[in-house]
């Protein structure tokens, strides 16, 4: 189903707060409003600063990427067709959540080093799943020859002004529920979500991105002056490693990002750990990556300094529940 206004707002490459905010009655029926915990730096070991930890792996399919699944869905023209989208697991997971409850097919192609909790996922919703190579580079490849034999609608990632803002809606909700911050931590892959949230946001909070050091997407962008090639490995390569930015983010981040930290696989690890440990919270390394920052020390709270941190996702199946 077409929407006038948001339609005209996509055909003109505008992701902004207004265009966010039309998006969002659009899809709220479709997404959940996941809860944001305040919490104080000391209950982990760290400085005794004030944090706003916004629990999008409690959103349906475990992500954020369902909100720019279902703003595709419904503000495209769909084909008979229907979908088809490449990922490392997490995107294609949303994409097939929102084609089952929608009633589209959809073909979602995977590396092979997605996780099983994802591709549990995918399965679940009904889509039909194809493996193509071992990094979301080569399934995306896989997807574009798809869409153009069959005539399916790709549904990218993350270089989709759709997909953009679906997921500033996340930073929509978040301003209302931790309203005051100074500094938001986000992690990044393709960029689909720091640049919708820096385009909300809008240089009024201090935006860092959060990489991993194995898989550098942005921070290699912004040395550079545009997107290139970096490398897409480490323990989160399968949702934060797709060896380029997208065009469509790369402007807004030069504009609203204030810097990128990079975080090592260990201190990864650690941050899962002490989520779950403190929280019961669990995320899978891409969901942690930004709360590592602060648990590594890669990024430095300053006294009274109040930090949101987006815990983006929880499909991972390192809790083991069959130990009791």
């Amino acid at each position: 189903m077409l929407r006038e206004g948001v339609m005209n707002a996509v055909s003109e490459r505008m992701i902004g707060r207004y265009e966010i905010a039309k998006v969002e009655s659009i899809i709220r029926a479709y997404i959940r409003r996941t809860p944001t915990i305040e919490v104080n730096g000391a209950d982990f070991g760290l400085a005794p600063v004030h944090l706003s930890l916004k629990l999008e792996m409690l959103q349906h399919t475990g992500s954020f990427k369902v909100r720019g699944a279902f703003t595709n869905l419904l503000t495209r023209e769909i084909p008979e067709a229907g979908v088809v989208a490449a990922s490392g697991g997490n995107h294609g997971a949303a994409v097939a959540y929102a084609a089952m409850r929608l009633g589209i097919p959809a073909k979602i192609f995977v590396p092979s080093i997605a996780s099983p909790a994802k591709l549990e996922r995918i399965r679940d919703y009904g889509a039909d799943l194809a493996v193509s190579g071992d990094r979301y580079a080569s399934a995306l490849a896989a997807s574009e020859e798809w869409a153009v034999r069959s005539g399916a609608l790709p549904i990218h990632a993350f270089d989709q002004a759709e997909t953009l803002l679906g997921q500033g809606t996340l930073a929509m909700e978040l301003e209302q529920q931790a309203e005051g911050l100074d500094t938001l931590l986000v992690p990044v892959g393709g960029g689909g979500l720091i640049g919708a949230i820096a385009a909300w946001y809008a240089g009024r909070v201090k935006i860092i991105g959060v990489e991993p050091e194995a898989a550098p997407t942005l921070h290699r962008a912004l040395e550079a002056g545009r997107p290139v090639d970096a490398e897409a490995g480490g323990i989160a390569a399968d949702s934060l490693a797709p060896r380029r930015v997208g065009e469509l983010v790369f402007p807004i981040t030069q504009n609203y990002v204030d810097d990128v930290v990079l975080v090592p696989d260990d201190a990864i690890r650690e941050a899962q750990e002490l989520l779950w440990k403190v929280l019961r919270i669990v995320a899978e390394p891409g969901g942690a990556a930004a709360f590592a920052a602060l648990s590594s020390g890669r990024y430095k709270a300053q006294a009274g300094e109040r930090v949101g941190v987006v815990v983006s996702g929880g499909n991972t199946v390192a809790v083991d529940f069959s130990r009791q």
